[in-house]
């Protein structure tokens, strides 16, 4: 079943047209992703989504039912914002059942609801701490239950976890993956951080400029990307380019500062066709050492730069005229200067199409 489904959607500012024919469609129990640099229109969507803005065409289905026009209290979804906005001068226990008293739910309808978010957040001890007293972490866990006890079939999550310190991220990241396990409700959270994307998501949308360029899983984002845009926003470092040409006299080659590269064992999308391209291999996918002796293509090349990471060493260095990153173990010794062979596998790179920069 369907849980959000969005038809043809436009957005427009005056002028300025944000979303653009916008078509998304959200199975029951799916953690969705929008995924984008600042400006894509992602939290756009969202409040599209949650009715805080009138779209300019286009429909909005949940759970079935047209909700384009309905209000946002209408449209059976809960909401966690960026900010906590939570009410300083009352309780947690206050800031769990204020919209339940609101809205008229029986006492014990409300006391049932904050006791069961308060465990599933692990927030019991909390209850009757005022916001001040809680930290960053807590008073999001807060916010996150105040949309946990109105008891809606989709949570709308918008950059929830960017107020948050570095290891706070890390740890509320947890607690939402395992609140979607234990409750299987659709959400649809809105990041810009793309280890939040990777590691909390069913599937990720990749927006820019109010389209969405990439709809898939993690997995398939990452490996396979559909364009050349997707490819180097997603990954950290990001996806090393060579700009040359496919020839497809014989066996295909990639053609790239004189050297020339051999992508039998690439999967292409079609059958190639010869012409200017670009070729992608990511940091981690280049191979150093005894690895280097399968590999489809290997050359010798020199230190320029040493990153040590702690769990892993990014290594700077330049190949066929481009200074590109490589990730190789935390315990490496590799040093300034030294002479090292690399070398990769077709079947690990990214081909796109000069023009288009769509994948090939």
């Amino acid at each position: 079943m369907t849980s959000v489904s969005i038809k043809n959607l436009d957005l427009n500012f005056g002028a300025v047209k944000v979303l653009k024919d916008l078509n998304l469609d959200i199975p029951e129990g799916e953690f969705l992703v929008l995924l984008g640099s600042s400006g894509c229109g992602k939290s756009t969507l969202l409040n599209c989504i949650a009715g805080l803005l009138d779209v300019s065409g286009g429909q909005i289905h949940i759970n079935g039912e047209n909700v384009t026009w309905a209000q946002p209290n209408e449209r059976g979804i809960g909401m966690v914002f960026q900010s906590y906005a939570l009410y300083p001068q009352m309780t947690v226990e206050g800031n769990l059942s204020f919209g339940l008293k609101n809205a008229k739910v029986p006492k014990a309808e409300i006391a049932k609801r904050v006791a069961h978010a308060a465990e599933v957040l692990q927030i019991e001890p909390l209850l009757k701490r005022k916001p001040a007293a809680l930290s960053g972490g807590q008073r999001q866990r807060v916010a996150i239950g105040r949309a946990l006890v109105r008891d809606v079939d989709v949570f709308l999550f918008d950059e929830p976890l960017s107020n948050l310190d570095a290891q706070l991220r890390a740890d509320l990241r947890v607690e939402i993956k395992r609140l979607h396990h234990q409750l299987k409700n659709t959400m649809i959270y809105v990041t810009h951080d793309q280890v939040e994307a990777m590691t909390l998501a069913d599937r990720i949308a990749i927006m820019k400029g109010g389209l969405i360029y990439q709809l898939d899983s993690p997995d398939v984002i990452y490996n396979k990307p559909c364009n050349k845009y997707v490819a180097e926003f997603i990954g950290s470092p990001s996806m090393n380019f060579f700009e040359g040409e496919i020839t497809t006299d014989g066996a295909p080659m990639f053609v790239t500062a004189g050297h020339s590269i051999p992508i039998s064992n690439y999967e292409f999308i079609s059958k190639p066709a010869a012409g200017k391209g670009w070729m992608g291999i990511r940091p981690e996918h280049i191979v150093t050492g005894e690895a280097v002796d399968a590999a489809d293509f290997a050359l010798d090349t020199t230190v320029e730069l040493v990153e040590p990471m702690g769990s892993d060493t990014i290594v700077w260095c330049e190949i066929m005229g481009v200074r590109i990153r490589l990730r190789m173990d935390g315990q490496s010794k590799v040093r300034d200067d030294d002479k090292i062979r690399i070398g990769f596998d077709a079947a690990r790179l990214s081909l796109f199409e000069k023009t288009t920069e769509n994948r090939i």
